[in-house]
């Protein structure tokens, strides 16, 4: 082989591996580490664009409660193992026709392109209401839902129906636990 032909193919491959592993690191930075759901960076781009593109999405916003009272009283590992299943639990709900997100700390965000796939708003909230089980403790779990249609919105942006969402999540919180709106 041409030693011409190495030399000038040794920096484009290793222009080729460096940018291939430069693609993962982001790909891993848009990951929430505990749970593997997308993180806020990475979901707000990707629900941007569904929101604009789709009329029938519902975007959510989830918040567990008392969420601190797990970490207090049976350590951080065991309110991980809550935050885990919440990510679990919703991934699932979501289905193939929508994706989720850890916006940090206890607060999860979804986009649902085609609602009318999902099991519903009352199945999600059963779902994030099961207990968890950790080292022998069975932890109660309990979340409050807002969710915003995209048709609800006058402009199809995602601000306005994560705002709407969270004055609807609120309104819930205010009548009580375990509430959907």
């Amino acid at each position: 082989m041409d030693t011409h032909v190495i030399a000038a193919g040794l920096p484009a491959l290793g222009w080729a591996l460096h940018g291939g592993l430069l693609l993962r690191r982001l790909a891993t930075a848009r990951r929430d580490p505990l749970t593997g759901l997308h993180t806020r960076a990475g979901w707000t781009a990707r629900a941007e664009r569904l929101i604009a593109k789709n009329p029938n999405t519902l975007v959510l916003l989830v918040d567990l409660n008392d969420f601190k009272a797990i970490n207090d009283t049976h350590g951080h590992p065991a309110g991980d193992a809550v935050l885990t299943a919440t990510a679990r639990r919703l991934a699932t709900w979501c289905g193939r026709h929508g994706f989720s997100a850890r916006l940090g700390g206890d607060e999860f965000a979804a986009i649902v392109t085609d609602p009318a796939r999902t099991t519903g708003l009352r199945d999600l909230r059963a779902a994030l209401d099961q207990p968890v089980t950790y080292a022998g403790c069975t932890l109660p779990v309990s979340a409050s839902v807002g969710h915003c249609h995209r048709d609800n919105l006058p402009v199809p942006a995602l601000t306005d129906a994560l705002s709407a969402a969270d004055s609807s999540m609120y309104a819930a919180k205010g009548h009580g636990r375990r509430n959907t709106r």
